[in-house]
């Protein structure tokens, strides 16, 4: 998987970047505005150079057709050439075409030249201006000019001395004298500049950084457990990439887990809204009856005995009902809670079991029997809170027996698979709800949302126990299939090794 580069490293890279090219900037700007200004300067101050040479050799502007001192001319043209020899001399007509230099022939290759910046040099336009540079086509140099005087009787107008100050000699030899050591020193004194800037940068930028580090794992650990928060701050720790986008990645994954949270609390609300109101229905009918019962026995005092207990049966099993409901409800209340801890012993299951079902058989003859089959799995040793997991079996046989049709025994079978210990519970009744039976093939809490019966109120409470039981050792309560109808659920639990 390729890394992104940091958010740091990004900066860093974009400043260098920045800093090479303004350097560069800057160093093109100034090479630009230093040529300029000695160009400005060197015109500047050989500004009346063309006129001071026409002022103190007049001959110069004789043309050859006057049948002038042709040698003086040239001596004199040739002398200047010595002198500087940066400088080209050109005689130049009334048109602006070049009438006569100092050279090789064929080395005029623009033989034209414009007389526009001529014009402005002449007229006092400010400096510097540039020319036509007749031994090199299309490049324009700074030049000094001046226009001969008027011959008395010559209706010809007058020529011009035109001089190019900074011709390829002069170019030539400041390039290798001077440019190149400025520039190497420059170039220099930037890639130090540049180091050093980078090194600030880096530094700067780690301390810039660090907090949006801490920031991205104060988010991703928003809303965990000390063990998903450490996990996460090792990664974060130790992740190389951008930290603006990791902490985007932080934000989104917190706003996702309030969004969560969110729904499951309103879903908690939701479910506790509803569990009341089964609660409230499932308790007024008992309650209901059993006023009514003791209503009718304050006015039976008089009555026969056998009105009277039967009325005082009646009476104690809509007790026991809400006995049993309220007992169940606390019970389910304190399994769900965050804080519930177990007694765990170690204790034998298959004598656990063998106590309950003759604890029910012999509890009333007029229920349904219960009856142990299967053969015996020998010695099977739990570690585990031995009140909840007998409150588990009981609850699932108890809940067997009253739905069992007349006389129809519940079997209870105890074997072993692996390292589980496996407790099925079997009746003959009319089998579980279909939300019920969902809820236990995808292994969802029975409790969450509470199961609404048709007939109104909540259902499936000790089925709600036994599964927290089984979840609260690391077991599961799962529903069997059946022959014959009826209902098979088989309750694991891990042995202890």
């Amino acid at each position: 998987m390729i890394r992104s580069p940091s958010f740091a490293t990004r900066l860093i890279v974009t400043m260098a970047v920045l800093l090479l090219a303004y350097g560069a900037f800057v160093g093109l700007l100034g090479r630009h505005v230093a040529a300029q200004h000695e160009k400005e300067s060197l015109q500047r101050l050989s500004h009346g150079l063309a006129r001071h040479i026409i002022e103190h050799w007049p001959d110069i502007a004789r043309a050859e057709t006057d049948a002038a001192d042709r040698s003086a001319r040239e001596t004199l043209l040739s002398m200047l050439m010595v002198v500087n020899p940066g400088v080209q001399v050109y005689v130049l007509d009334a048109d602006g075409r070049v009438a006569h230099y100092i050279g090789e022939p064929g080395m005029v290759r623009q033989p034209q030249v414009d007389l526009a910046p001529v014009q402005q040099f002449l007229d006092g336009a400010p400096l510097p201006l540039f020319g036509t540079d007749p031994m090199d086509v299309g490049v324009s140099r700074i030049f000094s000019v001046a226009m001969f005087a008027p011959r008395p009787g010559d209706p010809k107008p007058p020529g011009y001395l035109y001089i190019v100050l900074d011709g390829q000699a002069r170019t030539l030899v400041a390039g290798q004298s001077s440019l190149q050591r400025v520039w190497q020193g420059a170039a220099i004194a930037a890639t130090l500049g540049l180091l050093l800037a980078v090194a600030s940068g880096v530094i700067a930028f780690h301390r810039l950084t660090r907090p949006l580090h801490r920031i991205a794992h104060r988010m991703r650990s928003f809303g965990k457990d000390e063990t998903d928060a450490a996990v996460v701050g090792d990664v974060v720790a130790t992740q190389v990439g951008d930290e603006v986008q990791a902490i985007k990645r932080a934000f989104e994954d917190m706003t996702e887990r309030l969004k969560a949270q969110a729904a499951r609390e309103q879903q908690q609300s939701d479910s506790h809204r509803e569990m009341m109101a089964g609660v409230a229905h499932d308790l007024r009918s008992p309650l209901t009856a059993l006023h009514g019962l003791l209503e009718a026995l304050a006015g039976q005092r008089s009555s026969s005995p056998a009105t009277f207990d039967r009325i005082l049966s009646t009476a104690l099993a809509q007790s026991d009902k809400v006995r049993r409901l309220s007992q169940q409800l606390f019970e389910l209340c304190a399994l769900q809670s965050s804080g519930q801890a177990l007694n765990r012993e170690r204790f034998r299951l298959d004598e656990l079991v063998t106590d309950a079902v003759q604890k029910f058989d012999l509890t009333d003859s007029a229920r349904p029997p219960v009856m142990l089959q299967g053969p015996p799995p020998g010695k099977l040793e739990l570690d585990g809170d031995l009140q909840l997991i007998e409150r588990a079996l009981s609850n699932l046989i108890d809940n067997a027996m009253r739905h069992a049709p007349g006389t129809e025994p519940v079997h209870v079978s105890l074997s072993r698979n692996g390292m589980l210990a496996q407790i099925v519970v079997e009746d003959a009744g009319p089998g579980l709800p279909q939300d019920l039976i969902d809820r236990l093939d995808r292994g969802q809490s029975l409790r969450d949302p509470p199961l609404q019966r048709k007939s109104g109120g909540i259902g499936g409470l000790g089925l709600a126990i036994a599964q927290r039981v089984a979840d609260l050792h690391g077991g599961s309560l799962k529903l069997l299939p059946t022959r014959s109808g009826g209902t098979r659920l088989c309750l694991a639990l891990p042995l202890s090794i």
